[in-house]
């Protein structure tokens, strides 16, 4: 998966001289076209570069470089003094934008290759990952790492961690809507804040591709309205830091020591917005097909599915909208629910009937997956729930959409749970441990939309300004 390059250049040229020995040193495939010896070459040259002829003139999958320094050709193709760094991604991919941030903070060069735009980077990814599609798989030196962590990424590339001194007003855990919005209200009130985010900045919502019912919005993308939050708290003063897992919270005197893969913060609170992972359905060759056929977001992995047909397995809102999102790029949508009608809101059940390759299977419920020869998804067998008999949907892929997860397992023992694992909290978000706050989808009562985590970020901030007060 080598990008294509060609150098325009001339035998009597210092800086053609050492654009040669840079790719020759760093072992990159290239095709050098001499402009003494291809008349027309220097027409090239000229149009690229506004009549100018200017040698070298690199093109580098079509894109022109007028006499790129080396550290500007180092930057292009991912190299660095351990080795070559390649990132295979997308833009939607929440873990992609987080290793390319975590890369780009560390002045690590890396070449990004878009797994939707470059032909055949789809199906290399699938090849070194045994038949699986993740995303970002970063290739060393030619040796793949199938979306590493940023603590992963730290040991790899021997990159000098500086402990963070600092004692913060308060540390948010979680980046979504609670958590910016608990930062946004923080930094207003003048208190210092620092949000640890284990994937990227957003939560759920940034892989929402449309959002239709928050607040002074007829619809807005998901991704954009995290990234408008995150750049509001950041404008205000807050600090986010991404791939940041928390691994121990112990209380010292005054203050809060959060221990992390990577490195250790101090902080007088804490706010835990930690938010909620897709719950699964706990069938027969489900955990071995996840990323070999079944997945959980469909703004995450649908394109895969592009001119495919698929299932969405689940009733409610997140189901349907999801479902409907799919049915706009590929071939057939056949959606299954278990109950005998959807749980959903009325207008996604309304919408639906405008989709003529959405077909529906109520009163069914699924039973086990099935893998075809390499090991890959084929085909769902499912449960007519009134016949008692059983059936099956082949089809090229899964989506599954049945509920959340609360993230609280990190905090087990330390904070009071409910029996579903969602914090307890009393008063304004406050939990049991003095100082510590939740807010979000991982709080007991909350309701899993973002308008409603946005609200639950300003309790939360209420309860830490009175807390710091003290």
């Amino acid at each position: 998966m080598n990008k294509d390059i060609k150098m325009y250049g001339a035998e009597w040229c210092p800086d053609c001289r050492r654009t040669k020995e840079f790719f020759t040193k760093n072992n990159i495939e290239f095709k050098y076209i001499n402009i003494d010896i291809t008349p027309e070459a220097s027409q090239l040259v000229e149009g690229y570069n506004k009549g100018k002829r200017i040698i070298p003139t690199v093109l580098i999958d079509d894109v022109a470089y007028s006499n790129p320094q080396n550290f500007e050709l180092a930057q292009q193709l991912g190299i660095n003094k351990l080795g070559r760094i390649k990132l295979f991604g997308a833009d939607w991919c929440p873990d992609c934008r987080r290793a390319k941030r975590f890369l780009q903070d560390n002045q690590i060069n890396f070449e990004f290759i878009d797994v939707e735009k470059i032909e055949g980077a789809s199906e290399y990814v699938m090849k070194v990952n045994k038949g699986k599609r993740i995303i970002p798989t970063i290739l060393f030196n030619d040796k793949a790492y199938s979306n590493p962590d940023n603590a992963t990424l730290t040991n790899l590339l021997g990159i000098d961690q500086v402990t963070d001194s600092r004692i913060y007003d308060v540390l948010i855990v979680g980046g979504g809507a609670a958590g910016l919005t608990t930062s946004i209200y923080a930094q207003r009130d003048r208190f210092d804040s620092i949000i640890l985010e284990k994937k990227n900045i957003g939560g759920n919502a940034f892989i929402t591709k449309k959002i239709e019912n928050y607040p002074g919005f007829k619809e807005v993308s998901g991704p954009d309205l995290m990234d408008r939050m995150a750049d509001q708290a950041e404008t205000l003063g807050a600090k986010i830091e991404t791939g940041e897992e928390i691994v121990n919270i112990e209380k010292k005197e005054n203050f809060f020591k959060i221990a992390t893969k990577m490195q250790e913060y101090r902080a007088k609170s804490i706010v835990l917005s930690t938010g909620s992972t897709y719950r699964t359905l706990g069938i027969e060759g489900e955990q071995e097909l996840i990323g070999s056929g079944i997945h959980f977001c469909a703004t995450c992995d649908g394109a895969f599915y592009r001119d495919k047909e698929v299932i969405v397995i689940g009733g409610g809102n997140s189901a349907l909208e999801e479902g409907m999102f799919l049915a706009g790029f590929c071939k057939k949508i056949n959606i299954i629910h278990r109950g005998e009608k959807f749980s959903a809101n009325e207008i996604y059940t309304e919408k639906l009937a405008s989709f003529s390759n959405i077909k529906i299977f109520l009163n069914k419920t699924p039973k086990a997956f099935i893998a075809n020869q390499s090991g890959n998804f084929e085909k769902l067998v499912y449960t007519d729930n009134e016949t008692k008999n059983e059936a099956e949907i082949k089809a090229d892929g899964v989506f599954v959409f049945i509920g959340l997860i609360p993230n609280t397992k990190p905090f087990e023992g330390l904070i009071n749970l409910s029996q579903s694992g969602h914090i307890l909290t009393k008063g304004l978000n406050e939990t049991n441990i003095s100082g510590i706050f939740a807010a979000g989808d991982c709080r007991f009562g909350a309701i899993a939309q973002v308008a409603a985590a946005t609200g639950e970020g300003v309790v939360a901030s209420y309860g830490v300004r009175d807390y710091l007060k003290k």
